[in-house]
């Protein structure tokens, strides 16, 4: 039940359409067993069992009370218009009662579709909302495919296994009490009989659901791996036909969807396996209760006479389908809740990038970036070691080494995608970590070597987070950005769409848009990672004009790949296996003849 209460806390902002749906449930089921106890005096009339009743005490809401009251209005019937009359009476409360039943029943599942949806809904969104503010890091452990799989495929298993079982935990429960109610009142000993046999197959059932959990949660994770697959073989789908790989890539998906049938096929097998056995159980039972209902009708017992043992079996079979739906409800929850964990797992990973509840706002960058001794590491190797750093307001300075010496990963720290394990990075005095995060990446623009795009407008990449940007700002950003003319060039112009990651555009197109987009947001402090490495000569040109429009008055870190392009930087600082080992000004290194002279060199 406490993993169950993972998905039912979703349901109580909903209380109000839970409370009418098991309120319509209730006289569902009242109205049923009323519809079926009216077989006891139709089959009294018809066989001439049913004494006639004289006087019936004041009506109250007592069984027996409702009872001799409605044999007494039959009694009056045979009275004055005959049996024949009195059968139809029977049966028109009987087609009134059957009304009454399937009305409430269907208003209780009016109710119940607004929970199932919206709780949906709820889980969804929180679920994103949660992968969004997750840090980076979150995602150098974990598959992309894997988290897609939870937002879509676990979601929609907690949907149709736990959810669809909703209608199943409102009504169930409350019609087997009804009934069995009934049913004690017609005959104790019997239905003392029959319930003795239930918990066995109740063990059975739940015994069998708990294996299905574990496999269920087992498949659910190959699916994520197979949706892994899928996104890295169609993003790559250059490199592996200009490799000729098509056959191991197909090799490799086909094996693990292989082995996810196998495990899906396990499981449908389990699951299938719930309604043979509880039907079976439930055969078991109730001709138990025949059996031995039978031979106190035959004994000659004054509470059970031929017409109460069938009334008592027909209330009693409508014991059975719940009761079954009950055992085939607790398989898919079974299922469903192992969809639930994985959901969990993401919404209860810890985000180490957290604000303080006291942090600072800031709204200008006014004097200078600080790293302090600065200390980084992904997991057991440090990454950065001892960083120490002065970056002054309007200065420009260049990040260089090999790949892997931590360059990316020192402009990383400063938006906090990241926090230093030790030591501390500060703006104008005051340290990242005092700071409101969203005030922080406010002050800064960042340009990186892989354009960063999405299936939508021109128009709407270049004002990403700029809600209130108007058409001007925008076509004066594109401007500074050389990506006017080739924009006006399109079909629609700032209205095309730009396709998945941009993939309607050339390398060169993309990154101007995404200078066009960090020039909108007029950033005091600029982090450009390599913006220019994956270009071609002409488009280099283009790119780095406009980077030089973009880099005028402001606070610029630039990681470059190409010497060439930061020789006139204010400061170059040259890193080696996560340490600065050279600064200084392009000339100056030179002199030193060291590891900036070799690159410079190459």
């Amino acid at each position: 039940m406490k993993d169950l209460g993972k998905i039912l806390r979703y349901v109580i902002p909903y209380w109000v359409d839970a409370v009418f749906n098991v309120l319509f449930n209730v006289l569902s089921v009242v109205f049923s067993l009323f519809s079926i106890s009216m077989v006891i005096p139709f089959l009294g009339i018809l066989f001439g069992t049913q004494p006639t009743v004289e006087s019936a005490p004041p009506m109250d809401f007592s069984m027996a009370s409702i009872r001799d009251n409605f044999f007494k209005f039959l009694s009056d019937i045979i009275a004055q218009h005959g049996e024949a009359t009195a059968l139809l009476y029977v049966s028109l409360f009987v087609v009134a009662s059957t009304l009454f039943k399937t009305g409430f029943r269907y208003l209780a599942m009016f109710k119940l579709a607004p929970i199932r949806n919206n709780v949906v809904r709820d889980i969804r969104n929180k679920l994103f909302n949660k992968s969004i503010d997750l840090p980076l890091s979150y995602y150098s452990e974990e598959r992309k495919g894997d988290i897609i799989s939870r937002m879509t495929n676990d979601v929609k298993e907690i949907e149709w296994s736990v959810l669809s079982s909703l209608e199943v935990l409102f009504r169930d429960p409350i019609t087997i009490i009804i009934y069995v109610g009934a049913l004690l009142y017609m005959s104790p000993q019997l239905t003392l009989l029959a319930f003795i046999l239930l918990p066995f197959s109740g063990y059975l059932i739940g015994k069998l659901g708990r294996t299905l959990r574990k496999t269920s949660k087992k498949a659910q994770h190959e699916i994520g791996f197979l949706l892994s697959l899928i996104d890295e073989a169609l993003s790559g789908l250059r490199i592996v036909k200009a490799f000729n790989a098509e056959e191991k890539v197909q090799h490799n998906f086909n094996n693990r969807n292989e082995y996810y049938t196998t495990t899906m096929i396990r499981i449908f097998r389990r699951r299938y396996l719930a309604n043979p056995m509880s039907e079976f159980m439930g055969t078991i039972v109730v001709v138990a209760a025949m059996w031995y209902g039978g031979s106190l009708v035959l004994e000659g017992d004054t509470r059970m006479n031929s017409e109460s043992l069938i009334a008592y079996l027909m209330i009693f079979s409508q014991v059975i389908p719940p009761a079954k739906a009950f055992s085939t409800a607790y398989y898919n929850i079974q299922k469903g809740l192992a969809s639930a964990d994985r959901v969990d797992e993401v919404m209860q990973a810890e985000n180490p990038i957290k604000e303080k509840p006291d942090a600072k706002s800031i709204e200008q960058f006014q004097q200078s970036i600080e790293y302090k001794s600065v200390w980084f590491r992904y997991q057991t190797e440090y990454v950065l070691q001892d960083i120490n750093l002065k970056i002054g307001k309007g200065k420009t300075v260049a990040l260089v080494g090999q790949s892997g010496s931590g360059k990316s990963t020192l402009v990383d720290l400063l938006p906090r995608f990241y926090d230093a394990v030790k030591g501390e990075i500060a703006i104008d005095g005051i340290a990242l970590k005092d700071l409101k995060i969203n005030n922080l990446r406010s002050l800064m623009g960042i340009v990186s070597q892989e354009s960063i795009l999405f299936n939508d407008t021109i128009f709407n990449n270049i004002a990403f987070g700029m809600d209130d940007a108007g058409e001007e700002e925008v076509i004066h950003a594109a401007k500074v950005a050389n990506a006017h003319e080739f924009i006006m060039s399109t079909d629609n112009g700032y209205d095309t769409n730009i396709g998945d990651r941009g993939s309607k555009l050339s390398g060169g197109q993309r990154q101007r848009l995404s200078i066009a987009r960090a020039i909108l947001k007029n950033p005091p402090i600029l982090i450009l990672d390599e913006a220019t490495s994956a270009l071609d000569t002409e488009s280099e040109k283009l790119v780095q004009d406009a980077l030089n429009k973009l880099m005028e008055n402001r606070t610029s870190i630039v990681i470059a790949h190409r010497l060439s392009t930061v020789k006139d930087a204010d400061e170059i600082c040259v890193l080696h296996q996560g340490k600065i080992v050279e600064r200084g000004r392009h000339e100056e290194l030179l002199e030193l003849n060291g590891y900036y002279k070799k690159y410079h060199d190459v």
